[in-house]
């Protein structure tokens, strides 16, 4: 009779340890699959900045230094690896694009360009489902962390070598920093 006792402990302690695996494979997947969306979507954005750089360059002449600002902080996220490294890239990425998209103001057949107004649009677009994959990717990838360090889960975790994931995260200060909205119509 203990015996039988004991088997049937050993038995349902192997079920749950299978299962508590199974989840961390699931969660692990999971976050993988949240990189992969935030990719995509990061060589979408990649894609459009060269059709954009061409096409106000005839207009901006005078603004060759930060077209190829753009570029290269473009080239230089296409090669990021990583989380951190891709979320440091891509936010000198977002700062030159900010650059060049505050200089086009001030070139008015730049802003009448229906093609200038449509990759602003798609980048704009691009630009809003990045944020909602990293949104993901970081409630995901939190999740999987949270269960690699409650007890129990964790032991099957350490023996298995699960390895806690990365999370975008803001690193400039100047990124933190809120902007100073003025709602007031004086001039």
């Amino acid at each position: 009779m203990f015996l039988l006792v004991a088997l049937g402990f050993l038995l349902l302690l192997f079920i749950w340890a299978v299962a508590q695996y199974n989840k961390l494979v699931t969660l692990r997947n999971q976050v993988q699959n949240g990189w992969k969306q935030i990719d995509v979507q990061l060589k979408r954005r990649h894609d459009l900045i060269p059709n954009l750089v061409n096409t106000v360059k005839g207009y901006m002449q005078y603004e060759q230094e930060t077209l190829e600002k753009v570029i290269q902080a473009r080239n230089a996220a296409t090669t990021a690896s990583g989380v951190a490294d891709s979320a440091l890239k891509e936010n000198a990425l977002t700062g030159a694009l900010g650059r060049l998209f505050a200089l086009a103001e001030n070139y008015p057949n730049l802003k009448a360009n229906e093609n200038v107004k449509q990759l602003q649009e798609e980048l704009s677009s691009t630009e809003n489902k990045i944020g909602f994959a990293r949104q993901f990717f970081n409630d995901i990838a939190t999740k999987f962390n949270i269960a690699q360090q409650v007890f129990p889960t964790n032991v099957i975790a350490g023996m298995f070598g699960f390895k806690p994931s990365e999370l975008f995260e803001v690193t400039e200060e100047t990124e933190r920093a809120v902007p100073n909205v003025d709602l007031s119509l004086k001039k």
